[in-house]
């Protein structure tokens, strides 16, 4: 089958073929992503990199030297406190994040606390990189040879930017903002001039912050005058991105269809001011909360990657990254189930249990597979069990090992497996039982029971104290309902709703006393 079905396939591709067309001499091709280390990091912050790492395992796949670059941007300023964070750090808006103190103690910096977060995602998705941050590369000076060419041709620059945003700020100042030597802010400097060392600037500018209650803040220099190494501030974000792809050679990088406007900035300065072709790009969409309200990090109730890898693998995340770029996405703890057993299905897909005529079409689905496993798919089909069969179960039976036991009794699970296969299969379980937990389903379902309901009920309560088999269970509700003069059916049905809020289920005998009498016995009478 064609490999290059699959989007990252046709990008390698591409990544290579342009590199030869650019006779750049490439030996070892670099992909990046850009990480934000001012605030909580929401789920789609690792998307970059997953993209990113994909693309650099479809290099690699092509026999070609690769390695994923991830740049921490902690030299960026704290625009907001995030919520949850001390209202002391009102008091540190506008500082690079690396400069400020952890409100915790338990990182160096706030930046160092934040990014940790998102480097601990990064490793619990299996995702390998060479970590560079900002607030090192600038002070050892890997970028100075980027920021002199950009500082000595900053009117250009600024038209450029103002051609194509309608921004005319840089047409008035540099494009780069030193460290002020008194307040240490980073987002109230204004630099006015560069003799090819020093930049002139003042602490003059203002902008709007918001505090740890979600309260606007105007946010003032100092009023400092001062000069500033080409080591002591940042280039603006408008200029930034050319910088780095110069200075770090990268061939490939994906952004999200909010930054377009500045990566198209960044690609033209890249090209025409430091003479070096950007690199190839992909965009995707964002994901959104319900509502259509986009995810933001620096907003308290932040969906985190952690949350997500509380309730499914990391390979359901990758799927959720991987499937299709062009598409907004709804992301939050009801999107998970969905994931889950989508994963499930291209798995059956994968190993021939499911059988798609279209060869095209079973590729794709192939090789989303094998990248949803960073290209190393199991070389068997791992044990599944449905998301909802267990979301349905644990609803009634929070016990794992119950719920394990039912699941082998209904043959969703083999009597015997190997301690690989319980492993994971205990782990999907407390991985849904999180869900169930989280997401408020540990409660009695509300069924409503007629007078003669209520005594057929009744009765099973008083049956189930005596010792059954299953057997011998399922022969007594067939009597009990005829008792009653009720159809086995409607019993049963009653039984199931009051048990797992559905009117079907496994066999009713079995389910009874795989949950444990005692236990139905319980959620029976709540009932009466």
């Amino acid at each position: 089958m064609p490999e290059d079905v699959f989007w990252v396939d046709k990008v390698a591709k591409q990544v290579i073929a342009r590199e030869a067309e650019l006779n750049r001499g490439t030996r070892t091709f670099r992909t990046e992503m850009g990480l934000g280390a001012s605030g909580i990091p929401h789920v789609g912050s690792v998307g970059d990199g997953v993209r990113s790492y994909v693309v650099n395992l479809g290099l690699k796949n092509l026999g070609v030297s690769s390695e994923l670059i991830a740049f921490m941007d902690d030299l960026d300023g704290l625009r907001k406190v995030p919520i949850g964070f001390p209202a002391e750090l009102e008091t540190q808006i506008g500082k690079p994040v690396a400069n400020i103190l952890d409100p915790f103690g338990c990182h160096s910096s706030f930046g160092q606390h934040t990014s940790a977060l998102i480097l601990e995602a990064f490793e619990k998705l299996g995702v390998q990189f060479t970590l560079k941050r900002a607030s090192e590369e600038y002070p050892k000076g890997t970028l100075d040879k980027e920021v002199t060419d950009i500082l000595n041709d900053w009117r250009r620059v600024g038209k450029i930017i103002m051609d194509m945003t309608g921004q005319d700020k840089y047409m008035k100042q540099l494009p780069f903002m030193p460290f002020c030597e008194k307040c240490g802010r980073v987002y109230t400097t204004v630099a006015t001039a560069f003799d090819g060392e020093k930049i002139k600037y003042s602490c003059t500018g203002e902008f709007i912050g918001k505090g740890s209650r979600g309260q606007e803040l105007t946010i003032k220099g100092c009023g400092w005058s001062g000069e500033a190494g080409i080591r002591e501030g940042k280039l603006a974000w408008k200029v930034d991105f050319a910088a780095r792809w110069r200075a770090l050679r990268i061939n490939y990088e994906a952004y999200g269809k909010d930054i377009m406007d500045s990566v198209k900035v960044n690609d033209e300065i890249c090209r025409t001011v430091l003479k070096w072709e950007p690199p190839l790009h992909s965009m995707y969409e964002l994901f959104t909360e319900r509502g259509g309200k986009k995810i933001s990090k620096s907003v308290g109730n932040v969906f985190t990657p952690q949350i997500w890898l509380k309730y499914a693998s990391p390979e359901s995340m990758r799927l959720l990254f991987l499937k299709k770029l062009g598409k907004t996405r709804v992301v939050d703890i009801d999107a998970i189930p969905a994931y889950v057993e989508e994963l499930d299905k291209i798995t059956k897909v994968y190993f021939g249990d499911i059988k798609i005529a279209n060869e095209r079409e079973l590729a794709h689905i192939r090789r989303l597979y094998e990248y949803v496993h960073f290209l190393r798919p199991p070389p068997s089909k791992p044990l599944m069990v449905p998301y909802s069969v267990l979301i349905s179960l644990l609803k009634i039976v929070p016990e794992v090992d119950v719920v394990k036991t039912i699941l082998t009794k209904t043959g969703h699970l083999p009597k015997t497996m190997s301690k690989t296969e319980e492993a994971s299969i205990i782990e999907r379980i407390n991985q849904a039982k999180a869900w169930v937990t989280d997401a408020g389903l540990l409660k009695t379902t509300e069924v409503k029971l007629t007078e003669t309901q209520k005594k057929v009920v009744s009765k099973l309560v008083k049956e189930l104290k005596k010792e059954w088999d299953e057997k011998a269970l399922e022969s007594r509700l067939y009597s009990l309902a005829r008792e009653f003069e009720m159809e086995p059916k409607e019993l049963f049905r009653t039984i199931y709703m009051i048990l797992l809020g559905s009117p079907v289920g496994p066999r009713l005998a079995m389910l009874i006393l795989a949950i444990g009498k005692e236990n139905v016995a319980s959620r029976l009478c709540a009932h009466l």
